[in-house]
């Protein structure tokens, strides 16, 4: 018979999805301008709260951090810390996260600019099913010209975050703790 108390262990649901309403609130994901009123102030210091309280029981929170830290650079409050804090995360462990360039990606770019040779890489790696006639047009760009940067890349691979040595779960926990103040993230059975 379930009993009306899960343990944390139980869960295999992220707490931030279970309370989206508090993630997704506009007030975590940019800094407040100095002249907010004392009533935002409150209200954002009170989500960060219900934030961090849902970070700490939630089982996925080391795998979450490590993600947020050493592989995409993500807006709003994950894994018990803030923008800021995982941009001193990243300086302490001495590693550098490209923001998504959402405008590549998705094909928005201007036309008759240079072109850089890991826009083209990126978008290639994020849209293998594609025609290179497609992602040239994407680009704004020749057939010619994504060939060539498709051809060095295959002669001289550029350097992918995934490619550079990464570090470990155990040591983005202790510059996240260091970074914070709090405790520790402990890693869950999973994730170790």
């Amino acid at each position: 018979m379930p009993t009306s108390s899960t343990s944390t262990a139980d869960r295999t649901t992220a707490r931030c999805v279970e309370l989206a309403a508090v993630f997704q609130d506009q007030l975590l994901e940019d800094p407040l301008p100095p002249s907010a009123p004392a009533a935002v102030r409150r209200r954002q210091a009170g989500l960060i709260t219900a934030a961090q309280g849902a970070c700490r029981e939630c089982p996925l929170t080391a795998e979450c951090l490590y993600r947020a830290v050493v592989e995409y650079d993500v807006a709003g409050y994950v894994a018990g810390t803030t923008p800021p804090q995982r941009a001193q995360i990243r300086r302490r462990l001495d590693i550098v996260v490209q923001p998504e360039d959402f405008d590549t990606l998705t094909g928005v770019t201007g036309r008759h600019r240079q072109i850089n040779h890991s826009e083209v890489v990126r978008l290639r790696r994020a849209n293998p099913h594609e025609s290179l006639e497609m992602l040239a047009r994407r680009l704004g760009c020749s057939l010619s010209t994504v060939k060539r940067h498709l051809r060095r890349e295959r002669r001289e691979p550029s350097g992918r975050t995934d490619a550079v040595t990464k570090p470990s779960v155990d040591e983005v926990l202790a510059a996240a703790a260091s970074v914070t103040g709090a405790a520790p993230v402990r890693r869950s059975s999973q994730a170790a």
